[in-house]
């Protein structure tokens, strides 16, 4: 064997030992790797605040990371608590109402298309017309979910919270009357209740703003059986031209210890 050869014999059984010794090492520290996440997910998993305590640490890391790049402080589950619906998931009909209320009532389409779909599924559970639902909302409040009047009456149907406060117990207490989904729920609770006790639609509504003894209801039942009337039309598919809505008067009703029958709402100017 020529000195050469000797030379290419020897490069190659170091080359082979570099080789395994580099796959030994490789594979060992693979070992070791796995070894050690085996023993951290049996740790995590028996010590379940410890589990806990990282993800709040991990989450709290990176909401620093996003308040440093955006320079607000986020809060990346905030969408969550949003009352807000893309119109384009809506049914055609539910859609139909949603853009044409978005239009006149100078709203964002998302936010009244969550009500749309909430007061679809409210009216059929509740055997209620939902687009009825919506002409009281629109009559009420012109969807302001923030809306109060001189009486007391809050929030997007102007349900008189004091006087029906149990009624927001199952949403966590009177504040809920702010929350656009409860004061529809709680609404159309009164609602049914007002109707049942009149015998009639009209007669409900009249019970509804607080002059079920009265003759003169300011115009009321007329302008949300109106409402009611065009939302019909908007939603069997029909072209219904957009007004501009229309304020109304605050109905000076009696206090609640004078006259039992004032149960729920009140106009708005």
């Amino acid at each position: 064997m020529t000195a050469t050869q000797k030379f290419a014999k020897g490069l190659r059984i170091f080359a082979t030992d570099i080789a395994q010794g580099f796959f030994e090492i490789t594979h060992n520290g693979f070992a070791l790797l796995g070894l050690a996440l085996m023993f951290a997910v049996i740790t995590l998993t028996a010590r379940p605040e410890i589990r806990q305590a990282g993800e709040v640490q991990l989450m709290s890391w990176l909401q620093d990371r996003q308040t440093a790049i955006y320079g607000i402080h986020v809060e990346p589950v905030a969408v969550e608590r949003a009352t807000a619906t893309n119109p384009k998931d809506l049914p055609k009909q539910q859609a139909a109402v949603a853009y044409w209320l978005s239009r006149k009532y100078n709203v964002a389409p998302e936010p009244i298309s969550a009500l749309v779909a909430e007061a679809f599924e409210t009216g059929a559970r509740t055997k209620l017309d939902p687009t009825l639902i919506l002409a009281i909302m629109a009559i009420e409040s012109g969807f302001n979910p923030f809306a109060q009047s001189p009486v007391g009456a809050q929030g997007l149907m102007q349900v008189m919270t004091k006087i029906h406060s149990d009624k927001y117990d199952g949403f966590g207490g009177r504040l809920a009357a702010f929350d656009p989904v409860s004061n529809l729920r709680v609404g159309v609770k009164v609602l049914q209740e007002c109707i049942s006790r009149a015998g009639s639609v009209e007669g409900g509504l009249k019970f509804y703003v607080g002059a079920g003894n009265q003759e003169d209801d300011s115009g009321y039942t007329a302008k949300v059986l109106a409402e009611h009337s065009r939302l019909q039309a908007v939603a069997s598919g029909r072209a219904v031209p957009v007004s501009p809505p229309q304020s109304i008067p605050v109905l000076q009703r009696p206090k609640p210890q004078e006259s039992p029958e004032v149960v729920a709402t009140v106009f708005n100017s």
